[in-house]
C-alpha cells in the first residue's frame, strides 16, 4: 500500500495482519450467537421469532387530531374515548396535536368495527384525519406471503453466489454474511420492540442486496485480481466501506425525517436499514474477510 497517498480512503487501510482470522471472527460470530438467542427466545415466549404488526395481524390505523393542553392529555384523552384499549399511542412530531392510535383484531372476535371506532373518534371531538384497516385473514396471508418472499429472496441469492464462485469457502462466506446482516437486524428489532410490518420485510430484502453487493465486491477484487491479498482489500474497502456509509448516513436522515413526520413506513425502512448496514460492515471487512484469508493462505494450500 502506498505510504504517499493523502486521500480520505487511507482511513480506511486497516493493518488486517495484526489479527489473527479467529480474532477476526470471533466478534461478528458472537453477535450472530446472540441475536440467534434472542430471536430463539422470543419465539418460545411469543410462538413466532419477531413480534407481527397491524399488516399481519389484522386492525385498525386512526391519525387522530386531538385538541389537548399537552401530551399526557391527549393520551389520556385517547384512551378514554374508545370501547377498547389501544395498543399503541404514537404522537407525530411534525405535525402539533396528531397521534397515531392503532387498535389490534381479537382473537374470537369482540374488537370494535372501523365503523365504531370512527364513531367514538367524533363523539370525543377528535378530527379523524385517516383510517386504515386490515382484516385478521387478510393479514396471516400477507404474513406468509411476505415471509416466503424474505425466503425465496435469500435461497435466489445464495445459488447465485455460489454460481458465481463455484468455490465453497468464498460463497459461504457471503450467505453467512448476508444471513448475518438480517438476523442482527431482526433481534434488534426483538430487543426495542419494533413489530414485523411490511416495511421492515422491504427493509430485509433491501439487506439481502446491500449484503451481497459489499461481500461479492470484496470477493471479487480478492479471488479475481492479480496483487497482493491486503492491497486487493484495501482497494475493494476504498468503495465498499463509502458505499455503505454513504447508504447508511442516508438512511439516519431518512429515519429521522420520517419519524418527525409520522410516515411510519418509511421510519420502519430506515431503522432497520441503519441496523443491517451497520452488521454489514462488521461481517464484511471482519467475518467475510477472515474466511477469505484462511481460504487464500491456508484452504488452498492444503
Amino acid at each position: 500500500m502506498s505510504g504517499t497517498s493523502n486521500l480520505p480512503f487511507d482511513l480506511f487501510e486497516v493493518d488486517y495482519t495484526r489479527y489473527s482470522n479467529r480474532q477476526l471472527a470471533a466478534v461478528p460470530l458472537a453477535v450472530l450467537a446472540i441475536a440467534l438467542v434472542v430471536i430463539a427466545a422470543t419465539f418460545a415466549l411469543t410462538g413466532a421469532p419477531v413480534d407481527p404488526g397491524v399488516e399481519f395481524t389484522g386492525g385498525t390505523e386512526l391519525r387522530l387530531a386531538v385538541d389537548a393542553p399537552n401530551d399526557a392529555a391527549a393520551r389520556d384523552q385517547i384512551g378514554q374515548a374508545f370501547s377498547a384499549t389501544p395498543e399503541s399511542i404514537r404522537s407525530v412530531a411534525a405535525a402539533d396535536n396528531t397521534y397515531i392510535v392503532t387498535f389490534e383484531s381479537q382473537d374470537g372476535g369482540g374488537a370494535p368495527t372501523t365503523t365504531q371506532l370512527e364513531n367514538q373518534a367524533e363523539q370525543a371531538g377528535f378530527e379523524i384525519r385517516s383510517i386504515d384497516a386490515v382484516g385478521p385473514s387478510f393479514g396471516a396471508d400477507t404474513q406468509i406471503l411476505a415471509l416466503g418472499g424474505v425466503g425465496l429472496a435469500f435461497l435466489g441469492m445464495s445459488i447465485l453466489v455460489f454460481a458465481m464462485f463455484r468455490t465453497f469457502v468464498p460463497s459461504i462466506a457471503v450467505v453467512i454474511s448476508a444471513f448475518s446482516d438480517i438476523v442482527i437486524p431482526v433481534a434488534l428489532m426483538n430487543l426495542l420492540g419494533i413489530e414485523l410490518s411490511l416495511g421492515t420485510v422491504a427493509a430485509l430484502l433491501m439487506l439481502i442486496g446491500y449484503s451481497v453487493d459489499s461481500d461479492i465486491l470484496l470477493n471479487n477484487h480478492v479471488l479475481r485480481r492479480s496483487g497482493d491479498f491486503y492491497t486487493s482489500v484495501a482497494s475493494a474497502m476504498r468503495t465498499g466501506v463509502t458505499m455503505t456509509l454513504t447508504s447508511l448516513a442516508a438512511m439516519v436522515v431518512m429515519t429521522i425525517t420520517a419519524t418527525l413526520f409520522g410516515i411510519q413506513l418509511l421510519a420502519s425502512i430506515g431503522i432497520v436499514l441503519v441496523f443491517g448496514l451497520t452488521a454489514d460492515l462488521m461481517n464484511t471487512y471482519m467475518l467475510n474477510l477472515s474466511l477469505l484469508r484462511w481460504w487464500k493462505f491456508e484452504g488452498v494450500a492444503r
